[in-house]
């Protein structure tokens, strides 16, 4: 018989056991597979994607995508309408810019007369549609208040003329016949008066002026600009009779230093 060589040894081949695996059934199913997955997984046992992504941010509105440029766009919301939009408030800012420029500007000049100082301007040119005797119209800017422009009547004017144009902030008007009580009691004195100044460039602006029946100065604000001449008419006598006339003690005008 021919020798017989030793048998190699080989391991035992290990036995592999199925797992337990615990019934996920009932789980919450996987958004990407459907696949259930137990509530304390964060990512499905199949597939491996994520049980609880973060929510995306909703799309902004197409109006808030129209400022800042830089925000985020929302897919679909037009470019179109955001420029139709930016158009229209372009528009609408310089159609309110030239619309609004002259109130702008009277409240800025109002400003700078509030803020500024006022000096008094004297006329070169006095002119009465009127006088009695002794009492002319030049009384009125000579600084003294009891001397007076004796006027003919209701209706009567007096106009001043100023060497350059300039900005009339106030008119101090001293009614009446003096400053004194019983030498203004006198004279009839006129309640209203209309006012009108003419500018540089033939502008004219008309205001109706309340006086008091009283003695003493009485101020009005104006904030005309570039004045050129103003005319003073006198209405609504008061104590007008047989004997008395239309007294005006002074005018005094005022601009901006």
């Amino acid at each position: 018989m021919l020798p017989v060589l030793p048998a190699k040894a080989v391991a035992p081949r290990p036995v592999v056991r199925p797992a337990a695996v615990q019934d996920e059934g009932t789980g919450r199913p996987c958004p990407v597979c459907g696949t259930p997955n137990r509530p304390e997984r964060k990512f499905c046992r199949r597939c491996a994607a994520e049980l609880s992504p973060v929510e995306k941010a909703a799309p902004l509105p197409w109006w808030r995508t129209v400022w800042p440029f830089r925000r985020r766009v929302r897919a679909g919301s037009g470019r179109g309408v955001r420029l139709i939009v930016i158009l229209a408030v372009v528009v609408a800012l310089c159609a309110a810019g030239l619309f609004l420029l002259p109130a702008g500007r009277a409240l800025w000049e109002d400003t700078r007369d509030k803020l500024g100082k006022a000096t008094p301007v004297t006329p070169v040119d006095i002119k009465a549609s009127g006088a009695l005797p002794g009492h002319p119209a030049t009384n009125t800017t000579d600084g003294l208040n009891d001397k007076y422009w004796g006027a003919p009547g209701p209706g009567a004017s007096v106009t001043y003329t100023f060497r350059e144009p300039f900005r009339l902030v106030d008119l101090i008007i001293t009614n009446g016949a003096s400053t004194s009580p019983e030498a203004y009691a006198r004279q009839a004195r006129a309640l209203q008066v209309d006012l009108e100044v003419t500018t540089a460039d033939g502008t004219r602006h008309d205001e109706q002026l309340t006086l008091s029946d009283k003695p003493g100065p009485q101020t009005i604000q104006t904030g005309i600009s570039d004045a050129k001449t103003v005319r003073l008419t006198l209405r609504s006598p008061v104590d007008l009779s047989r004997g008395r006339h239309l007294a005006l003690a002074e005018v005094e005008f005022f601009q901006r230093s």
